[in-house]
């Protein structure tokens, strides 16, 4: 979508560019005290941010070429996007107000002036700007990196100069201040652990059942090969409830199967001791009458 969206906006910018190229000049337009502009320097200004805007969505879809898995390539290609919007609005008022014959030694003095007043009372916009550049140099966590902050657990899906985007398994963007990111569980560096308890009647033979265990693990991995790292594993008993005994299985999955990898575990432990002969527990009350 984002690709088509870059080609549809180079050639809508390159065409018009190209039309602008054949504007003549006329009479002068005035601009107020000391400006002013003909029609072919209005031209001139549109022919320069028409043609930017055409390199900077040609610059994108190239971007959008470069597809790749590796975490590390899709933070930097995110980052340079969003670098290029910002260098692309710089650049157009840069190159108009030189259309404009303004002074610009005198406007960058006067913006470095500004940005050092700004700089005061934007703190936070600063520190956002500098943590983002220590958060990519010391690559504490890439684009497509699932991280936990403040409670909150998303897929990081774009890494900006000022904010982080996560979305959560429920489509849920989040968006934090590069400043705010701190005390982050990164668990995308490490295998994780889908954890699943399954209860069965106390009526149930249960050292009969744990020999029967290990070859329904061993079909379990064989199912799903492409979620579980290795066969689950059966801990055994968990806990003696009121009416039920409670086995706990582990299994080695990758973390953005944690919750998929329980569900089939669940599904496939449900099925497998039905076929042999383990029906799940109900509650039970005995009534004793005198």
């Amino acid at each position: 979508m984002n690709r088509t969206k870059h080609i549809i906006k180079l050639l809508v910018f390159g065409v018009l560019a190209g039309i602008l190229l054949l504007i003549g000049a006329g009479k002068d337009l005035s601009l107020g005290k000391g400006l002013s502009l003909s029609w072919a320097g209005a031209g001139r200004i549109l022919l320069v941010i028409f043609a930017v805007l055409a390199m900077e969505h040609l610059i994108l879809l190239l971007l959008s070429l470069v597809n790749s898995e590796n975490h590390r390539i899709r933070t930097v290609k995110t980052l340079s996007a969003n670098l290029i919007r910002y260098v692309t609005v710089i650049v157009i008022v840069i190159c108009v107000l030189s259309l404009l014959d303004v002074d610009m030694p005198t406007i960058l003095a006067g913006l470095g002036v500004i940005a050092l007043i700004v700089g005061f009372g934007a703190e936070s916009l600063i520190t956002d700007v500098v943590t983002g550049f220590f958060i990519l140099m010391d690559n504490q966590y890439n684009v497509g990196d699932i991280i936990e902050i403040n409670g909150f657990r998303g897929t990081v899906s774009e890494i900006g100069i000022r904010t982080t985007s996560l979305t959560d398994t429920g489509g849920n963007v989040k968006i934090i201040n590069n400043s705010d990111m701190k005390n982050i569980l990164n668990r995308s560096d490490h295998s994780s652990k889908a954890v699943t308890d399954f209860s069965i009647p106390y009526e149930t033979d249960l050292l009969k059942l744990e020999q029967k265990i290990p070859g329904l693990m061993a079909e379990i991995y064989q199912a799903h090969p492409e979620v579980f790292k290795s066969e689950p594993k059966y801990l055994g008993v968990q806990t003696l409830g009121s009416s039920s005994v409670d086995l706990r299985f582990v299994a080695e999955v990758g973390e953005s199967d944690i919750y998929s990898g329980a569900r089939i575990l669940n599904h496939d432990l449900f099925v497998g001791f039905r076929s042999l002969g383990v029906e799940c527990p109900f509650p039970q009350v005995d009534v004793h009458s005198k």
